[in-house]
């Protein structure tokens, strides 16, 4: 298990990327959170499994409207935690 700090870049607002996400997370038995920043990217801490993490930012950007230009990813200490929320 893993825990990934990830800050998405692109047209990633105000196209159901925090729905698709929380949506996927929870297929894929993923925890953590999920919320827009100031600057128009998501900001996102996602735990589990890494090939689980991996199918989880594949459905997000599988979204009609999204367009992940970046991602820059930190692997963080993983905690206790229930579920996944958007913020």
């Amino acid at each position: 298990m893993i825990r990934k700090h990830i800050v998405f870049t692109g047209a990633v607002q105000g196209v159901g990327f925090r729905w698709r996400a929380r949506h996927a997370a929870s297929l894929h038995n993923c925890t953590g959170w999920c919320r827009n920043a100031w600057d128009g990217s998501v900001v996102m801490e996602i735990q589990g499994e890494p090939e689980a993490i991996d199918a989880v930012i594949d459905a997000i950007a599988a979204g009609r409207y999204v367009e992940i230009t970046n991602m820059d990813v930190e692997i963080v200490p993983v905690i206790e935690e229930r579920g996944f929320r958007t913020e």
